[in-house]
């Protein structure tokens, strides 16, 4: 059951939840993960890295996924009779994993770990 959510949460999570309205916006964000602005945390949204300068386009960006990833997690928890907090969480698992090096992801703890 839970591979099988895995993989209706990352197939509905890459064909909607990170479409953004412009390729710069896109731009913006792939380059602030990687280089530690931004990253992905253990609840399943993107959050800026403490102690790091965020621009205000980078931070309206980010609000955009977010509420982009809200929507789909909704919809997908409606679907598979769970919570959006465990899909948002089953999600979150996937992305700090693929994540590479140079990029830092925020543990369930709340401390941010550079990759």
């Amino acid at each position: 059951m839970k591979k099988y959510l895995m993989g209706l949460i990352a197939a509905g999570t890459m064909m909607g939840a990170f479409v953004t309205p412009a390729s710069a916006a896109s731009a913006l964000v792939e380059n602030a993960k990687n280089n530690c602005v931004i990253g992905e945390q253990a609840d399943g949204y993107l959050g800026v890295v403490s102690g790091a300068n965020a621009s205000d386009q980078l931070r309206r960006e980010v609000r955009d996924i977010n509420q982009q990833r809200k929507t789909v997690y909704a919809d997908l928890a409606r679907r598979n009779g769970v919570t959006i907090e465990v899909t948002a969480a089953l999600t979150a698992e996937k992305l700090m994993n693929s994540a590479t090096s140079g990029q830092c992801i925020r543990k369930q703890s709340g401390g941010w770990v550079k990759l």
